[in-house]
């Protein structure tokens, strides 16, 4: 079993940036892929980024792409979710989700799931 826990959430002005962590509990994140997606109120989550394994690869949702930066380091057992250029529409809470595959393939492969942080982006 693997435990997912964010940290790094909070409030800041559009145009700012933020930095969320994911720390993992086991031995074997270093062979998983990880990802983050988000839920804003009244709508459904929806995928942000994604990294293979290694960090060799990586995926973003087109309205992310050039201002979110995912990355990992596995000897801290931890992703990273780097958010700059803000706006008011990424306000949501962000969950850090994790799967037994190597190579990420789509949400429904994620295994497991943390509890979420919450981003507010005020304008």
């Amino acid at each position: 079993q693997v435990q997912l826990v964010e940290s790094g959430g909070g409030w800041v002005q559009a145009g700012g940036s933020l930095r969320l962590s994911c720390a993992a509990s086991g031995r074997t994140f270093s062979s998983y892929a990880m990802g983050w997606f988000r839920q804003a109120s009244g709508k459904e989550r929806e995928f942000v980024a994604a990294i293979n394994w290694s960090g060799a690869a990586t995926y973003y949702a087109s309205s992310v792409k050039g201002r979110f930066t995912i990355s990992r380091d596995n000897a801290k057992n931890t992703v990273y979710l780097q958010m700059n250029s803000l706006k008011p529409e990424d306000t949501a809470v962000y969950y850090c989700a994790a799967s037994r595959s190597r190579y990420y393939s789509g949400p429904a492969d994620m295994n497991y799931w943390g509890k979420g942080t919450l981003v507010t982006v005020s304008s």
